[in-house]
């Protein structure tokens, strides 16, 4: 796209293109800002929005467009009342604005709740089966304990070896319970 045939002040001078899209028009801005990467870039900050300016506290000279009122005060009669209009307009947009905002927040807040209460209950599920299978982990082992006694005491055989299960569920103990209570 550049051309290399230096000017008279050896610069080389680039070719004029004309973008003919949005996408071109963007690409050829970005090759600008690249030529110079140490240069700063001014982002402009987003533009204030439109207020009205307030009431006059005091109106002097109120007149209407007739009865009395001269052919130039018509004009600046228009003028306040085009401007009352627009401020009123502002105000209305404004409360709609702040409505639809509060009804957002309203139903954030619902979807929130809702969420809350349905992964307290899958929580508690889940807590729940934690606990079922803690309390027969014990009732086994509790259970196996009274076997084990009961043999050696009867009959003598395994006295010196352990079960396999026995070793497992010491490795499989937990030491804590998560989210517990």
């Amino acid at each position: 796209m550049a051309a290399v045939e230096p000017e008279r002040g050896g610069r080389p001078q680039q070719a004029l293109v004309i973008p003919r899209t949005a996408a071109e028009e963007q690409r050829l801005k970005l090759e600008r800002l690249m030529r110079n990467p140490d240069k700063q870039v001014l982002i402009g900050e987003k533009p204030k929005e439109w207020a009205p300016r307030p009431p006059p506290e005091f109106v002097r000279d109120v007149m209407g467009s007739s009865a009395g009122a001269g052919s130039g005060e018509f004009h600046v009669y228009r003028h306040l009342r085009r401007r009352e209009y627009m401020r009123e307009d502002f105000m209305e947009k404004q409360a709609t604005q702040q409505r639809l905002d509060e009804e957002f927040q309203k139903k954030l807040d619902e979807n929130r709740r809702v969420a809350e209460e349905r992964t307290g209950k899958r929580r508690r599920k889940r807590q729940k089966l934690k606990q079922k299978k803690i309390l027969a982990k014990k009732a086994k082992q509790e259970q196996t304990k009274a076997t084990d006694g009961s043999e050696t005491s009867g009959s003598g055989e395994d006295e010196g070896v352990e079960s396999p299960n026995e070793e497992t569920d010491d490795t499989e103990a937990p030491s804590f319970i998560m989210g517990g209570r």
